[in-house]
This record gives C-alpha cells, sequence and structure tokens, in this order.
C-alpha cells in the first residue's frame, strides 16, 4: 500500500492535519439529523449541549433519566449500579484476562507511585509546600462498540495512588444490554468507589453540577466522542478536565535498521483506532519506506477492521522522507505528536533530542501499543501539537500544591522594608501599612 509521501522539515508541516477536537460542523449528516430529531428541526449540536447541561443543572436525576432514554434506549432507574456487580463482574471474565488486567495495573501503580511529589518545609527560610489530593474524581468511559477497561485502569489508578479521596465511573448503558463485564472488572481492580450507567452529554454534566444520586467532582477524566469533548470544555471551570483531546496520532521514526515487518504492525496498529487517526512514517531511508509498503498491504489483507485501517492510512496517513536523521528529530519536534516511537540502533542517544512528544517509546520493543495497555504510563496523552505544552495523564493532575509561608521575626524584619517598597510603588498603602505595623512593632520590642 502506498502512502502519501513528503519531503522535508518545510512540507513535513502539513502531515498532521490539526483536527479541532471541539469542531461540531464536521459531524455526519445522520448525527446532525439525529439532533434534530431529539431536540426539535431548528436544533445545532451546540444548543443540544447547552441544552442538556442546563436540564441536568435544574432538573438532576430527571433530566439524566429522560436523556438515557432519549439517547441510549436505557429505561435507568438506579443510577449507580450496586457495588456487587464489580465484583461480579472480576468473577466473571477468565483467568488469563484477570492475570492481564492484574498485571496492568501492578505496572500502572508502581510507575505512579515512583513518581510523587513529597512535601517539603524549609524551617530556617520560613518556606515549603504541602501536596494535597483533589477529594473526589469522576471518570468516563465510552460504550457504544468499543470497551476500554485499559482507560479505565490508566485513569483510576493515577488518582488512587495520588491519594483521591473518591474515584467514581460514569459509562453508558445501551438499551437493556448490561453494562461491559470486562470495563467493570477493571473498576473493581482499580479501587473505583462507584459505577454510574449514565453516558455522554448528560453524565458529564451530572458530574459537574451534582444530583441527588451523583455527589459534584473536583475534576473530570477520559476520552469521548466530540459531544462528550463540547461538554467538557463548558464546563471546565465549573470543574477541572483532564484535556480535550483529538483523534490518536503516532510518529514512526525509523532508521535503516528498523524492521519493516515491526514499522509496518504499529502504523497498522494506530490507524485501526478510526480513519481519523494518523500514523506517520519518518524516515531517511528509501528503502526501507518499499519494504514497509509491501508489508502493510500483506498485514492489512486479512485484518478484521482492514476497511477503517486503509481508510486511516490513506486520509491521515504519510510518509515524510528526510535527508539525515538530525532533521528527522526536528520534524518529530515540530509536529510534537501525541506518540513518538524510535525504530533505530541506537534510540537512547537520540532521546535526548527529543523536546515535544506526549510520550517517547524506544527501540524495536518498546511499541506504543504497551504503552497503551501495560508498560505503566498513562496512555491517556495530549494530542494535536497540544505536547508542546502538556503532559501525559499522572498523577500530579489530581494534587495541589499549597505554598507555606512561615516566616520569623528576624527574617520578616529583613525582608519587610523592600516589601514596603514595592507595595508604596504599586499605590497600595494598605499593603505597605501591613507590613510597617509589624516592622514598627519589631523596633519598638527591640528597644525595650
Amino acid at each position: 500500500m502506498r502512502l502519501n509521501q513528503v519531503h522535508g522539515l518545510a512540507a513535513a508541516d502539513s502531515v498532521l492535519t490539526r483536527i479541532d477536537p471541539l469542531d461540531l460542523s464536521s459531524l455526519p449528516d445522520a448525527a446532525l439529523q439525529r439532533t434534530r430529531d431529539v431536540f426539535g428541526p431548528d436544533a445545532t449540536p451546540e444548543s443540544s449541549i447547552l441544552q442538556m447541561l442546563r436540564d441536568v443543572r435544574a432538573e438532576g436525576d430527571t433530566a439524566v433519566r429522560r436523556y438515557a432514554k432519549m439517547l441510549d434506549g436505557a429505561d435507568v432507574e438506579e443510577l449507580e449500579i450496586p457495588k456487587t456487580e464489580l465484583d461480579d463482574a472480576w468473577d466473571s471474565i477468565p483467568e488469563d484476562l484477570k492475570h492481564a488486567l492484574s498485571l496492568a495495573a501492578d505496572r500502572i501503580t508502581k510507575f505512579h507511585e515512583a513518581t510523587l511529589p513529597r512535601d517539603w518545609v524549609d524551617l530556617g527560610g520560613g518556606l515549603g509546600e504541602l501536596i494535597r489530593p483533589l477529594e473526589r474524581v469522576g471518570l468516563y468511559a465510552p460504550g457504544g462498540t468499543a470497551a476500554y477497561p485499559s482507560t479505565v485502569l490508566m485513569t483510576a489508578i493515577p488518582a488512587r495512588v495520588a491519594g483521591v479521596r473518591e474515584v467514581v465511573l460514569t459509562t453508558p448503558r445501551r438499551g437493556n444490554e448490561p453494562l461491559n463485564p470486562t470495563v467493570l472488572a477493571a473498576a473493581h481492580i482499580a479501587g473505583v468507589d462507584a459505577v454510574y450507567q449514565i453516558g455522554g452529554v448528560p453524565a458529564i454534566g451530572a458530574l459537574a453540577y451534582g444530583t441527588d444520586s451523583v455527589k459534584k467532582v473536583d475534576k473530570i477524566c477520559g476520552p469521548g466522542n466530540v459531544f462528550v469533548a463540547y461538554a467538557k470544555r463548558m464546563v471546565q471551570g465549573q470543574v477541572d478536565i483532564d484535556g480535550v483531546f483529538g483523534p490518536t496520532e503516532t510518529i514512526v521514526l525509523a532508521d535503516d535498521s528498523a524492521n519493516p515487518v515491526f514499522c509496518a504492525a504499529d502504523l497498522i496498529a494506530q490507524a485501526e483506532h478510526d480513519p481519523l487517526a494518523s500514523a506517520i512514517l519518518v524516515t531517511d531511508s528509501k528503502q526501507l519506506v518499499e519494504h514497509i509498503e509491501s508489508e502493510l498491504d500483506a498485514q492489512i489483507r486479512f485484518n478484521p477492521r482492514a476497511e477503517t485501517i486503509r481508510q486511516s492510512l490513506e486520509r491521515q496517513g504519510c510518509i515524510v522522507l528526510v535527508d539525515d536523521f538530525d532533521e528527522a528529530i526536528a520534524v518529530a519536534n515540530r509536529i510534537a505528536p501525541e506518540h513518538l516511537c524510535l525504530m533505530v540502533a541506537d534510540p537512547w542517544v537520540w532521546a535526548g533530542k527529543i523536546r515535544n512528544a506526549g510520550g517517547l517509546f524506544l527501540g524495536e520493543f518498546s511499541p506504543e501499543v504497551m504503552g497503551d495497555y501495560i508498560a505503566g504510563p498513562s496512555h491517556v496523552m495530549p494530542t494535536g501539537g497540544t505536547a508542546r505544552f502538556s503532559s501525559a495523564l499522572s498523577v500530579h493532575h489530581f494534587l495541589r500544591t499549597m505554598p507555606v509561608v512561615g516566616l520569623s521575626p528576624n527574617h520578616f524584619a529583613d525582608l519587610g522594608p523592600a516589601a514596603v517598597r514595592i507595595a508604596e510603588a504599586e499605590g497600595l498603602p494598605g499593603h505597605a501599612g501591613a507590613v510597617q505595623a509589624r516592622l514598627d512593632h519589631l523596633a519598638a520590642v527591640s528597644s525595650t
């Protein structure tokens, strides 16, 4: 399969088409028609999202149940499922899957424990910083044809390691179908406190504003469709959010030592997510390109998701040919991908030159797929070039820092005059007076 090819750093700027995760104008006609069917002939996706959020804020559980019926065909009497269903789900899954989820959970836990920041206090200098976890976090797991137990682990466990007191999960019921048992099993092993069988915009509203059944959270995390992403952005400020994520993307940076079978497999793994996923190869080897294109045909042929893979590679896939590997690194830093895989002879030599990537995967046996499931870091990573200023989800996203100032009288006497002078320069005599009163007091005490 031949992919679109460009040459050099300048041309690479157009490689990763920036897809706005909040762009509702590109929704398919079927989604727009469904919005009008449910909300009226003049309804738009934007107005429907706003209406749902307003209704949930005003009516609480009543609105959530109404929209569950309207949107998902689900009669949801009790929003929270019994905790025993998590235990039953864990008991029901095959032993090898239990082992896989347990191994993943253990590695995720250990990675995030190693990254925990610590309180520090300098008693002599009168300064310090206290680290405090958020109280309550809400996670969102999409429903539909795909299930994402890995996302439950990758969001719930960092929150737990950070010390979040309560972690809850929302995931939609589809009609009378039971919730996905593997998702519930993942919630069990990740220590989720409650699972609510609601989804979409109403779930985001319930988490943000609170209802009789769903307590308001401090932060909402987890992926969703464009409606969910738009709703998360609209409630930001009422609560914190992990981010607004676009389609997933991977760059494979490969030299002539790379295994074309592995490279092709990694591009396919990325492309099978959906037609908007970006799988990009950057290399200085024309011979490698020929081998990889041949491998793509061989590996796609019998893949059950072949149609999605081909659509993705034809629409978003690309090969960037560069003159040397320094230029390849420059391309990667310019694009700032969600995932960057170094399929080169000495990946650690080049790793230090990478500035912008959501996650870095080094060598033939560290494919991005291992990061999706089992490696340890969260697979929730910044997309669409936002790795220039954002980081992968971690314990730090569930922590608050509180600076501590505890100056001794001697320190205050040393620093106070400078504070007075700055306050006067800002035209704030009350500020200056609050310091000066203490300076005068210290002077009077020292003179007696």
